[in-house]
């Protein structure tokens, strides 16, 4: 295999050896992990991830027609299928630090920083990643699909992605995390750079449907430029405990992004979602809606904050979360939070938890549906808006069948 660049070699050199001193989150010791215990996880009992010795696909989350794919089993070499315009580049993060070095230089390491243990140890132990560069004022007709597939209980996996599209250019790339079966019991950590630049469009889908005996952990950041705009989808189904972190920062004027999330949880599991939005500039706009459906002894926690700086001014910002619960014993958490800078904004938030709603049921029940008919309807109708955000066409027929299906495993 040809030598790794030395601007990334360095890079590891520097993570691997911060990640020797910086010690796991304690619960309910540092901002943002309240929520998360980590009592029960020992990184040192986790091997690197490998190249698979055996092939594997499982069910996918979504497939997006007619998608350029690339694909990752492990940490064996990726593959690309389908072509893509001249200019375009669709690779393993590795082999564009090899053949495109002053572009992934220029931009990897710029929109997040290495700041805690996970991002450290994803920096120095990534193998493979995914790297998606649109040059200036191309318009991809065809989706870009990144899918990450882990097979091999023990293992650690560490996921890097760096998306860049240049001014004017448009894009939508879907990432998939996914667990070979539902047995693997691994450690998934994912980074992923978003750079959206000047007047630049890009819709970005990820979703995990990992093993419910795994971890995730995930550390996600956009920089949205002048008159850019971020569509942004998180999907969080499987997993057993975890946290992932998205950032969003709009650092020029005109900025818009959206950002939408839905998670549904049975058993035991723990779901953690922290969101930012940042408006660093001024005539900036973001709107941002969560939903959860939590069945079993399950939990989930959304913390959303958004921060406006100074200079900000005409600021528009939104933020919700929503959660359904199912079962007397699951358990949500929802607090939004608002760190603002500057006198002429508009920024507002709302956070509900609720058990199903006796009425709606009631009212169902007496047209003529049996109880588990009528609550499956509530449920749908709950989620139905944040399908709703998205315009009618494929995007929302894909996001609508990945729900259903995991209401269907939610539901039993």
């Amino acid at each position: 295999m040809t030598a790794e660049p030395e601007f990334l070699a360095a890079r590891r050199e520097r993570a691997a050896a911060l990640s020797t001193t910086l010690a796991l989150p304690q619960f309910k010791g540092k901002t943002g992990w309240e929520f998360t215990d980590l009592s029960g996880l020992d990184l040192d009992a986790f091997a690197p991830a490998t190249a698979a010795s055996e092939e594997a696909d499982p069910a996918r989350l979504f497939a997006p027609a007619a998608a350029v794919e690339l694909r990752q089993l492990d940490a064996g070499e990726a593959s690309v299928s389908g072509e893509f315009p001249e200019g375009v580049i669709v690779c393993s993060l590795e082999q564009a630090a090899r053949d495109h070095a002053e572009l992934v230089e220029r931009h990897l390491g710029t929109v997040i920083s290495t700041d805690d243990v996970f991002v450290a140890r994803n920096e120095a132990g990534f193998r493979g990643g995914a790297f998606v560069y649109v040059p200036r004022g191309v318009a991809l007709e065809r989706p870009i699909l990144l899918t990450a597939i882990q097979s091999v209980s023990g293992s650690e996996l560490h996921r890097r992605t760096l998306i860049v599209i240049e001014e004017g250019a448009e894009a939508e790339v879907w990432e998939q995390y996914l667990s070979a079966s539902a047995d693997v019991e691994g450690l998934f950590n994912t980074v992923a750079e978003l750079v959206v630049s000047d007047n630049a469009r890009l819709r970005f889908v990820a979703g995990q449907d990992l093993s419910e005996k795994s971890w995730i952990f995930g550390a996600q950041r956009a920089e949205v430029g002048r008159d850019g705009r971020l569509d942004w989808v998180a999907l969080g189904f499987g997993s057993a405990r975890g946290r992932v972190r998205m950032d969003t920062r709009l650092g020029g004027e005109g900025a818009d992004a959206r950002v939408t999330g839905a998670y549904a949880s049975h058993a035991r599991q723990h779901i953690d979602f922290d969101t930012t939005q940042e408006h660093a500039a001024a005539n900036t706009t973001s709107d941002l809606a969560f939903r959860g459906v939590l069945q079993g002894r399950s939990s989930a926690v959304w913390r959303g904050n958004i921060i406006v700086d100074p200079g900000a001014q005409k600021t528009d910002a939104f933020q919700e979360s929503r959660n359904l619960l199912l079962s007397k014993r699951a358990h949500a958490d929802a607090i939004p939070g608002l760190e603002i800078q500057a006198n002429d904004v508009r920024c507002t938030h709302a956070a509900a938890i609720a058990q199903v709603d006796p009425e709606q049921l009631f009212y169902l029940r007496s047209h003529g549906l049996g109880e588990a008919a009528a609550k499956r309807l509530v449920i749908e109708g709950f989620l139905a808006a944040l399908v709703q955000r998205f315009e009618e066409g494929p995007v929302r027929e894909l996001l609508g069948d990945a729900l259903e299906r995991r209401l269907n495993a939610v539901l039993g």
